[in-house]
């Protein structure tokens, strides 16, 4: 028997995308028939009366959003123009910068910003 492939043809099975998006407001009853998805990725949020198969506002909820990366990533500055950036120990930092240079831990810059939603 010959398989045969056809290029964005209908799409072999039935989950939603929405299961995993980080827009998708699902609520599910006791019965496996009993579920509503509401897409809050558009204005105005939509109820979704199909199993979505693609999705240009789809952003997966499995992976860390922009704001969860900028809160971990490292912030790596310069003043000198040709000085190179990388890491150092505090005692470097405050030899290269001077003794006014100001050491600020990563869970306070959290607690300087109010929480913002996604």
């Amino acid at each position: 028997m010959v398989t045969v492939k056809i290029k964005d043809g209908t799409p072999q099975g039935s989950a939603s995308l929405c299961v995993t998006c980080r827009y998708a407001h699902i609520v599910r009853g006791f019965s496996a028939s009993e579920q509503q998805v509401r897409c809050q990725g558009v204005w105005p949020s939509q109820l979704m009366h199909f199993p979505v198969s693609q999705c240009s506002s789809y952003d997966d909820s499995r992976l860390p959003s922009k704001r969860d990366m900028e809160r971990i990533a490292w912030i790596l500055l310069t003043k000198k123009a040709g000085r190179s950036i990388g890491f150092v120990t505090s005692e470097q930092f405050q030899e290269i910068e001077g003794d006014d240079a100001e050491i600020i831990p990563a869970t306070a810059l959290d607690a300087q910003q109010p929480p913002q939603k996604e």
